[in-house]
């Protein structure tokens, strides 16, 4: 049964941006994993999108400073790097913020099997499956660069993995 003071801990860090994608929480982005209560103190869990992000000291210092303003006299945040973090964690809410925000968000991830091949990603500003890769890294090593043939805008695609 979850305490009402857990459940202010988990709203609190559920706040807190992600600093590469700053219309993402990082609830959102699915790399809250836990937090735990014990009085005063709270330890939030968070893994990475991958191991060497490196925003995880900022998202360390965004959820100390939003769990001692919710009241917590102690906040420890621990990085879990297993198991590791994948995009079939981001809740569906943070997929639509990416496309609204012109971010092409990753389909499913695939296990097993042949490797997939992806045919088209689906531009976030007009829809069109009129795109092409230009770089298979973008603004950040999480996302690949595209371009819509329709609108000839570029977009960068999140990444499944």
């Amino acid at each position: 049964m979850v305490t009402e003071r857990e459940r202010e801990a988990w709203e609190a860090a559920s706040t807190v941006l992600d600093p590469e994608v700053p219309v993402l929480t990082i609830a959102d982005l699915g790399i809250l994993r836990d937090v735990a209560v014990h009085g005063d103190r709270v330890r939030a869990t968070i893994t990475p999108t991958y191991s060497g992000c490196p925003a995880v000291e900022a998202i360390r210092d965004d959820l100390t400073l939003a769990l001692t303003a919710a009241g917590f006299a102690e906040v420890e945040v621990r990085v879990a790097l297993a198991p590791a973090w994948t995009t079939d964690w981001m809740t569906a809410a943070g997929k639509e913020k990416l496309r609204d925000y012109g971010i092409a968000p990753p389909g499913p991830r695939r296990t097993g099997g042949p490797i997939p091949l992806a045919l088209s990603v689906r531009c976030p500003r007009c829809g069109s499956l009129d795109t092409r890769e230009i770089a298979r890294f973008g603004s950040t090593a999480c996302k690949a660069l595209y371009e819509c043939r329709a609108c000839l805008e570029p977009f960068d695609h999140f990444k499944a993995h």
